[in-house]
């Protein structure tokens, strides 16, 4: 008994140098979540606003998922938060966080705002900028930049995505109505291009013209603004949410809705459990207090993406981090029952899309018979060929 204690406390001592070393080599990797503040802008009908906390409670749930695994690599995983007024402040911050010997940035910003903050010489050689909330599809075919990747989905990912679901339901004929907003000429734009990739036909384009008080007169002025010869579904670019809520069962033909709303292709809903998504969507509400929307997940993803890196490489950030991040050896599980990788040519996560009504899950693009030689998930939103923009020549 003497000699085995005598040996635990030989071995007590000599782990105690161990334990202090482990302890002080511990690394920390901040990560910069970028928001730029913005007015909602007034609507027609009465919808609940988006969480103003939306995308950084996600990251904050991202966070604390690194930390889980760092305790065992002996990283710690920090976020700070920065709310901009406009894309000078954005620039300003984002110029300082680099300067203190920073790479990494979760951006919450308007589309321009993203990209004159990318374009900066001092940010665009060593940051490395995570967008979460802008969809424009201008960023991942005409105006990709190096460093700049993308977790949210693009409109031309959702639309392809509700596009798939509609044929394989041989929905092939769309009314499409649309509001005045530049956000619902977009959709609209990404919805015809969806359309003609998939061989459905537009039978005729309407955009809303009033201000009539929907709550009251739906019924009768919907009616009249989706009167038009047959087709299978109306489709929706309404993004704020003026008019879009009212068109649902109130159309001149008894026919389906989808697209902003109705039947709506997104990042994330609150109802997926599937693939083990039920722990993730525990996780935050009990963080948050709410269910986790597109931009939270989109948040979770960029700060889960940075992990995987991190830990993969063994560095803090930097080319070895970005080169890993858009390599064949990066994959993420992210709960979508496919493990999601960053497309080499335009920086954008692939991603299946999950379509759902307000209450439920019904599907998940693509859908079964969507091929491609490389990904599935590539027949979603701008493939190699349809990018004009020289992401690729610069990252390799």
């Amino acid at each position: 008994m003497h000699l085995r204690l005598h040996i635990a406390i030989l071995f007590l001592a000599s782990s105690a140098p161990l334990a202090t070393a482990l302890t002080t080599e511990q690394r920390n990797i901040p990560v910069l979540f970028l928001e730029q503040s913005q007015i909602d802008t007034p609507v027609l009908s009465n919808i609940r606003k988006t969480p103003q906390t939306s995308g950084l409670d996600g990251a904050h749930v991202g966070i604390s998922d690194n930390n889980t695994t760092g305790r065992f690599t002996g990283d710690r995983y920090q976020l700070s938060a920065s709310l901009v007024k406009d894309s000078n402040e954005a620039i300003a911050a984002a110029q300082a966080w680099v300067e203190s010997g920073n790479t990494l940035i979760v951006a919450k910003l308007p589309a321009a705002t993203l990209l004159k903050v990318s374009r900066d010489e001092h940010i665009s050689q060593k940051a490395i900028i995570f967008n979460i909330s802008a969809k424009d599809d201008a960023l991942r075919s005409s105006q990709c930049r190096p460093r700049l990747l993308h977790t949210i989905p693009s409109r031309a990912m959702l639309t392809d995505g509700l596009a798939q679901f509609l044929i394989s339901k041989r929905w092939k004929k769309w009314l499409l109505l649309r509001g005045q907003h530049d956000e619902d000429t977009l959709f609209s734009a990404a919805i015809k291009r969806s359309a003609h990739k998939f061989g459905a036909n537009i039978i005729d384009e309407r955009e809303w013209q009033f201000n009539a008080d929907l709550r009251r007169s739906a019924q009768s002025e919907i009616r009249l603004f989706s009167q038009s010869k047959d087709y299978d579904v109306t489709l929706i670019a309404d993004e704020i949410g003026d008019i879009g809520e009212y068109i649902p069962y109130n159309t001149w033909l008894a026919r389906p809705a989808a697209g902003t709303q109705g039947l709506t292709p997104t990042g994330w809903h609150w109802s997926i459990e599937q693939w083990g998504a039920a722990q993730l969507q525990n996780r935050f509400s009990e963080y948050a207090k709410r269910d986790m929307n597109d931009i939270d997940y989109a948040g979770w993803l960029a700060v889960r993406a940075i992990g995987e890196a991190v830990t993969r490489t063994k560095a803090l950030g930097g080319d070895t981090v970005y080169q890993y991040l858009i390599s064949d050896d990066f994959q993420l599980s992210a709960f979508k029952g496919r493990s999601l990788s960053f497309r080499k040519w335009n920086g954008q996560l692939r991603q299946p899309i999950p379509l759902v009504q307000p209450n439920a899950l019904i599907s998940q693009s693509p859908q079964e018979g969507y091929l491609h030689p490389h990904s599935e998930m590539d027949t979603l939103g701008y493939d190699r060929p349809e990018v004009s923009c020289a992401f690729e020549a610069s990252t390799l």
